[in-house]
């Protein structure tokens, strides 16, 4: 008997690539906003551009936890390790002190509206779905 995983089914492979370009899609949206110029935050309206100027460092430092933590997981998941799980949750507790900035702190609805939440709720639930599928393929023995 060896110490080698079970082989995981072929959609393990397509959610496993799908989740890595979910947070390298974050990673650029993270770079896009942490490094604006002011050329291209003058072209944002007004309420959009206080709305950036007054993001707290912790909100930004959550934000590049969240992509980041979510990105080098989806490594690991297509590594087969099982330390995915682990990262997963880190990314998760970035995805929500950055969300909670959003919904309860920014005043963001004001800037977008009601509709402007529906990305953060599937970012919230995104990274859900990828801690509990990190685990669930730790138990199938997939990763190790």
């Amino acid at each position: 008997m060896t110490n080698d995983s079970i082989k995981p089914p072929v959609w393990f492979w397509i959610v496993s690539g799908i989740a890595l370009i979910w947070n390298a899609m974050g990673v650029q949206a993270y770079l896009d906003q942490a490094y604006m110029t002011p050329d291209k935050l003058a072209t944002l309206p007004e309420d959009q551009q206080a709305m950036y100027m007054d993001t707290p460092a912790w909100v930004t430092a959550a934000f590049a936890i969240a992509v980041f933590g979510g990105t080098i997981a989806s490594i690991l998941l297509l590594l087969k390790k099982k330390i995915a799980y682990t990262v997963f949750v880190v990314s998760l507790v970035g995805i929500l002190a950055q969300m909670s900035y959003a919904f309860f702190m920014s005043g963001s609805t004001d800037s977008f509206g009601p509709g402007g939440m529906i990305m953060p709720i599937m970012i919230i639930l995104a990274g859900v779905a990828l801690v509990y599928f990190s685990k669930k393929a730790t138990a199938n023995g997939w990763l190790s």
